[in-house]
């Protein structure tokens, strides 16, 4: 990872910033959120990789030194409380042990309930 702060334009340029074994997380997580959210677009928003769908935020990730920090919003993890004893959590964000598996699966169940949440809210505007 690079000891400069780095203003990342892409998410490509941020995933090169780090070893090569976390860039395949890293990719594995993108995929797992293309598969869940096809019309989703890439973005970099608060210097990380993120996710929008129907111009709202659907869902940021980073790599950190020993976890990947997802942020799906407060009433994703409210909501999936159960799916994530096994992981550290805070308002707003979850974060998944790089020594360990990643739980793409859930990580699919957490864009789905975001896609979901974003989409009823656009349809409630239109």
């Amino acid at each position: 990872m690079s000891e400069t702060k780095t203003k990342y334009t892409t998410f490509n340029q941020y995933f090169d910033d780090f070893p090569e074994g976390v860039q395949t997380i890293l990719q594995e997580i993108r995929r797992t959120i293309q598969e869940v959210a096809p019309t989703a677009t890439e973005a970099i928003s608060y210097n990380m990789p993120a996710f929008k769908l129907h111009g709202k935020n659907l869902v940021y990730f980073a790599a950190h030194k020993a976890h990947i920090g997802m942020y799906p919003m407060p009433s994703t993890l409210e909501a999936l409380a159960d799916d994530l004893v096994l992981y550290t959590s805070g308002k707003g964000t979850v974060q998944f042990p790089l020594n360990q598996p990643m739980p793409l699966e859930l990580i699919r169940k957490i864009v789905e309930f975001r896609v979901n949440a974003v989409s009823q809210a656009a349809a409630k505007k239109r």
